[in-house]
């Protein structure tokens, strides 16, 4: 074998390589936009609360002492740190199972459209099992939940790319929606109305 085929042999090889490195590359991509990043456990420098559930989804945000998600009964257990909710409104106005009784699309592509709220949980991205299916290019696969705790509807971020908005502010933890207040997720918002 001369030098000129040892070096195309080389090149061949390392040109296979890259090409394997790539496929894999777009796998993973694919997989992650599909199924979402995998779940990873959080460390907590502080145990929870007392009276503050232990057992949250996994990849949930860190959930604040007095606004914790329903449990997930397939959810590991494990303590969090508490943290102030990023967004604070007067507690009357808050939306309950009581006063809310309908969730308005204001804009997006859907707007107008309105979903009764039935007390049960509404997950909301792009994927087909979603309870509201957003389908655009802002909107995560799993991005958000809708869910009732305590009679309080309260929005959670889904470890979204590009996060879930109460009135401007980001959500950093499951924060109770007020009635009338925009919840922008992507390019749709919506409100919680009586």
């Amino acid at each position: 074998m001369s030098v000129s085929e040892l070096t195309l042999l080389v090149l061949r090889l390392g040109f296979l390589l890259l090409l394997w490195l790539f496929i894999f590359g777009i796998v993973y991509a694919l997989r992650s936009d599909l199924f979402g990043q995998r779940a990873r456990k959080m460390q907590a420098d502080v145990a929870a609360p007392a009276g503050a559930p232990a057992a949250f989804p996994s990849g949930a945000p860190v959930p604040s002492a007095t606004q914790p998600p329903a449990a997930s009964a397939s959810a590991p257990t494990e303590q969090f740190t508490a943290r102030p909710s990023p967004v604070s409104t007067a507690v009357d106005d808050k939306a309950t199972s009581q006063n809310a009784t309908r969730l308005v699309i204001t804009s997006g592509p859907k707007a107008g459209t309105e979903f009764p709220l039935t007390g049960d949980s509404i997950t909301i991205g792009r994927s087909g099992d979603s309870s509201l299916v957003i389908r655009d290019d802002y909107t995560s696969t799993h991005h958000a939940r809708l869910m009732l705790w305590h009679d309080k509807w309260m929005i959670q971020d889904l470890d979204s790319t590009n996060g879930t908005f109460l009135d401007g502010n980001r959500l950093v933890v499951p924060t109770p929606v007020p009635l009338n207040t925009t919840v922008k997720i992507g390019a749709t918002s919506f409100e919680l109305r009586r």
